[in-house]
Formats: structure tokens, C-alpha cells, sequence
């Protein structure tokens, strides 16, 4: 399988969606957590919902640079 430097699921079913495929936020959270164990400033990790995920996570100071592949599902004009 691939090699990747932390695995992660996230549940919500609070919100009416039983698991997020890959959650960014979380990710924030989980990267610089997993950097300091790990010694590294890069890593690569993998969320392992049905859908499933990779996330490229650079540390960046005290930010999260996320990297990752996505879909566009909508486009529009918010008028405030």
C-alpha cells in the first residue's frame, strides 16, 4: 500500500453526515500534532473514509499549508 506518515477518519453524524471523506480542518489540527512526533515539517497523510482521501500537509511557522486533489462541484456569485 502507499506509505503515508498518519491515517485519520473523521465522524459527524450530528450534522446529518455520518463521516466527512477528508476534512481539512481536521487536519490542521492533526498535522502539526503528528509533525512534532515525528520530527518532520512535511507529511503526507490519509483519510480513510469509504470515499477516502490523501492530504499533502507542510508546516509553515505556526500554519498548516494543505495540498490534496479536488473536484469542482459549484460555481457562482455570492451579493452581499
Amino acid at each position: 500500500g502507499k506509505k503515508v506518515d498518519f491515517v485519520s477518519r473523521y465522524f459527524k453524524p450530528s450534522y446529518g453526515m455520518p463521516e466527512d471523506p477528508v476534512t481539512g480542518s481536521a487536519h490542521c489540527a492533526l498535522a502539526p500534532y503528528w509533525a512534532n512526533r515525528l520530527g518532520k515539517s512535511r507529511l503526507h497523510a490519509e483519510q480513510l473514509s469509504e470515499r477516502g482521501g490523501e492530504i499533502w500537509c507542510d508546516m509553515a511557522g505556526d500554519r498548516v499549508i494543505l495540498k490534496g486533489r479536488a473536484v469542482l462541484v459549484m460555481e457562482g456569485t455570492l451579493v452581499i
